[in-house]
């Protein structure tokens, strides 16, 4: 069983579209697709002391992962 989250089960209950952040190759659950660190900000989520832009500060990008 996979857990998700609150915001992930809104998402899918409304059928809106999750917000991607600049860094975000896909939507996050989309098949074929991964977290990564963000390259940006190394994980942290925080670049001089505000969120990170390429990440929106969860120290995390989705990317497309197997290359198939």
């Amino acid at each position: 069983m996979t857990k998700t989250k609150a915001s992930d089960t809104q998402v899918a209950s409304t059928g809106a579209q999750p917000a991607l952040n600049p860094g975000d190759e896909a939507p996050r659950g989309t098949t074929g697709t991964g977290e990564d660190v963000c390259p940006a900000c190394n994980g942290k989520g925080r670049i001089d002391g505000a969120p990170c832009e390429t990440c929106g500060g969860s120290g995390t990008v989705t990317r497309a992962i197997g290359g198939a």
